[in-house]
């Protein structure tokens, strides 16, 4: 496949704050709309008297299809363009949205509705791509943090959906959701511009997936973003099954620790472009462990809640730190990276719900649960550090192209600070 090449004035362009904000809107409203079945998970169990089992599918299975989607929407990216993909992807939407409102009475009505309302989860792969391509190596960190902040959008859904749930019905929500998507889908195509930057050839794209770093970026993202969104989806329904919390209770109390994590993931980018990522990546790692273990002891709700701010915390700079990694080392195939990390990071996203759910039906607790959380985070850990301390010059390797991935463009200017 042809190289598109631009003129070299327009490849010193560094930086466009519309775009910017629009993949930030982009990524909000769509994760919404992603973790909306999540939000209205208790009522949709109540109302159609589902068991632990069936809660933790119905929560968990717009995660895995999003993520999934996330590598051809990733694919689409790099070759039609992330804003050409993104405002087919918000147009979509209307569709899951529709089905829920109008028939989803049914449970395998709503595992369809949100089987497609996933797809909303593949934003991941539009909006990073749009906001990457127009900022510099050295700006990537803070740039990918304020673009994946738009994870916000977890807040927004478990504020005002057990609300509107109260005041209208279940149902209604998912109408109701349809005017902020036809809003961002508006906004998005007036605000966004792709960046005047060389596309990836089909040759490179089939190079990075046999890149041993894209996989090991997928087993860290799993459990922070994994984390972030699983527990999100799954937290009002622990709350509800193990303290007997009220819908409304539950969802605020999941959009307070929420709001923790989306506002750390840009912090958490700002401190890997100044300290490294693996480094915050090693304390992230340790911390969500420990966490975890603590959470097992299922302790008063008020600590629980406290504990869980502070997971949050760390899931939100894990997810940071991350895709401070990302772009940098896949800089020319960063569609597809981003797409492919997304993917299995949130694979990870649906597993956590149906292993808490299923550990509760099996011995009426989740607290085994989340022990086996706690040792997949500390083995996550092991294998980074082992990364760093087997192969020296790992992340200097990336700027040199001794890791067989192909240089960047000579205009790109890596930052020296990574690990």
């Amino acid at each position: 496949m042809e190289v598109t090449r631009t003129p070299p004035e327009m490849g010193r362009r560094e930086g466009h704050t519309p775009t910017l904000f629009a993949a930030f809107l982009h990524f909000d409203v769509s994760f919404m709309l992603w973790v909306l079945m999540g939000a209205l998970g208790v009522y949709i169990a109540e109302a159609l008297s589902l068991s632990p089992a069936e809660r933790g599918l119905a929560v968990s299975l717009p995660v895995l299809s999003g993520s999934l989607l996330r590598i051809p929407v990733g694919v689409f990216s790099d070759r039609f363009g992330a804003k050409r993909t993104g405002s087919g992807l918000l147009l979509f939407l209307f569709v899951p949205l529709s089905l829920a409102w109008l028939l989803g009475e049914s449970l395998p009505v709503l595992l369809f509705a949100g089987l497609l309302l996933g797809a909303a989860g593949a934003s991941f792969a539009v909006a990073l791509p749009l906001a990457s391509r127009w900022y510099p190596a050295q700006r990537q960190g803070m740039v990918m943090g304020i673009a994946a902040a738009g994870n916000s959008g977890t807040v927004i859904a478990n504020l005002t959906a057990p609300r509107l749930a109260d005041r209208i019905g279940w149902q209604d929500v998912f109408g109701v959701a349809m005017l902020p998507l036809g809003l961002t889908l508006a906004a998005f195509a007036l605000l966004a511009r792709e960046a005047p930057r060389e596309l990836a050839g089909g040759r490179v794209r089939s190079g990075v997936l046999r890149q041993a770093d894209l996989w090991w970026f997928c087993l860290f993202y799993s459990i922070t973003f994994g984390g972030y969104v699983g527990l999100t989806s799954f937290f009002p329904l622990f709350l509800r099954a193990e303290y007997g919390l009220t819908p409304g209770t539950a969802g605020l109390l999941t959009a307070a620790v929420a709001v923790v994590g989306s506002s750390c993931r840009p912090l958490g980018g700002h401190i890997a472009d100044r300290f490294g990522g693996v480094r915050v990546l090693t304390l992230v790692l340790l911390a969500i462990a420990g966490l975890y273990f603590g959470f097992a002891a299922l302790p008063p709700v008020a600590i629980m809640t406290a504990l869980a701010g502070c997971a949050f915390a760390c899931l939100g700079l894990g997810n940071g730190a991350v895709f401070q990694l990302v772009p940098r080392r896949f800089p020319a195939e960063v569609g597809l990276a981003t797409g492919v990390v997304g993917a299995l990071g949130g694979v990870g996203g649906f597993l956590l719900p149906n292993l808490l759910s299923n550990a509760e039906g099996a011995t009426g607790s989740t607290a085994s649960g989340f022990v086996v959380l706690a040792v997949a985070a500390a083995l996550a850990l092991a294998a980074l550090r082992a990364l760093a301390a087997n192969r020296a010059g790992w992340t200097d390797s990336w700027r040199s192209g001794r890791t067989g991935q192909v240089s960047p463009p000579r205009r790109v200017q890596m930052a020296p600070n990574w690990a």
